[in-house]
């Protein structure tokens, strides 16, 4: 926060408004302005006293003066200036998220979009998560037939956002989908403690090669920890681009079609008492987010103090609406004593 008079200033972005009051400044100077030339032009200066009684340049230009302190004293209310503050007790909770995604060559099949491939169309799902995280940590692994740690447990979204960008096949070391192991090495990240804080959510289209994923499930779930997972792709599956313009094909040189293995990840989450869901489900992971996943017992990772600024808004605001008040008040022309000015009669003598 940025200081001023001994106040801070809560938001300070919001400084262009104390442009108003320079502004009324100059449109009331302006008004003022253009009224004496239009008067000059009915009235010469010797008639005016007589024709104009109770006219008052001066009070004119205090109601322009107040105008424009009220436009500042309003802009300074804006900033939001704050002084003083009280001490609260706080204690914050997270649950740690470990993203399991499959970075096989399957996974670039475009059987869901049409447009983007499957492992696109899983960034944009985990971007959506990561906005929704609130105090929660996530891991993020790349697995195909080898598992790579990515990015470690961690809060700063900004840098799982980076290294979840640069994710792809081409830095597999094993070719194929094993889903037992990125589900054991998921495991390892964890402390062993408890699962109540503890949460594995797998993005792949569940063609699991070495069928070792139901067993890593069942020891999940033996620990407490709840396996979601976010099927990607159609049961009518597509073909898979080999990177040269054409598509990958089996010993007999037939085109491969890669289909979304539902039946074995659905078990897999059962077996957890996790969810699953197709990724055609509108919003599928941040669904699961919501409805599970943040429902879960946070550990607490912040014990402590904070403060607690004490808003001072009010006081320029008060400022401002008192000079609105005196500003409404006043009037162009002074109060004159009765019947200053004119005849018995009660008309006005030239």
């Amino acid at each position: 926060m940025i200081a001023l008079l001994g106040f801070d200033l809560a938001h300070s972005e919001a400084a262009p408004w104390l442009l108003l009051a320079p502004l009324c400044l100059f449109a009331g100077m302006y008004a003022m302005r253009q009224s004496d030339l239009a008067r000059r032009r009915l009235v010469s200066a010797r008639l005016e006293s007589s024709l104009l009684p109770g006219h008052s340049t001066g009070l004119s230009r205090w109601r322009v003066i107040l105008a424009g302190a009220s436009a500042l004293f309003m802009g300074l209310a804006l900033l939001g200036p704050v002084r003083g503050f009280s001490l609260r007790e706080v204690e914050r909770k997270g649950v740690d998220i470990v993203l399991c995604v499959d970075t096989s060559r399957s996974m670039l099949v475009k059987d869901l979009d049409g447009e983007v491939s499957r492992l696109e169309l899983a960034r944009r799902q985990i971007l959506l998560l990561l906005d929704a995280l609130d105090g929660d940590r996530a891991a993020l692994l790349a697995f195909s037939g080898d598992v790579r740690e990515v990015a470690p447990l961690t809060r700063d979204k900004n840098a799982l956002r980076w290294f979840l960008s640069s994710m792809g096949p081409e830095d597999n070391r094993r070719g194929g989908t094993d889903l037992g192991l990125a589900l054991e090495h998921a495991l390892e990240l964890f402390d062993g403690r408890t699962g109540a804080h503890e949460a594995i959510v797998l993005l792949t289209d569940g063609e699991d090669l070495e069928g070792r994923g139901l067993d890593l499930a069942y020891e999940a779930g033996r620990r407490g920890i709840q396996v979601y997972v976010v099927g990607m792709g159609s049961e009518a599956g597509g073909k898979i681009p080999d990177g040269q313009g054409g598509f990958v094909k089996d010993a007999r040189g037939q085109e491969v079609v890669s289909k979304l293995d539902g039946t074995t990840l659905e078990a897999i989450a059962a077996a957890t008492g996790g969810v699953y869901l197709n990724a055609r489900t509108p919003l599928a992971l941040e669904r699961i987010h919501q409805l599970h996943i943040a429902q879960l017992e946070g550990r607490a990772y912040q014990h402590g103090k904070e403060k607690i600024p004490h808003d001072r808004f009010q006081w320029p605001l008060a400022l401002a609406l008192l000079c609105m008040l005196v500003e409404v008040g006043l009037r162009d022309r002074k109060p004159n004593p009765q019947g200053a000015g004119a005849d018995d009669s009660g008309s006005y003598r030239a």
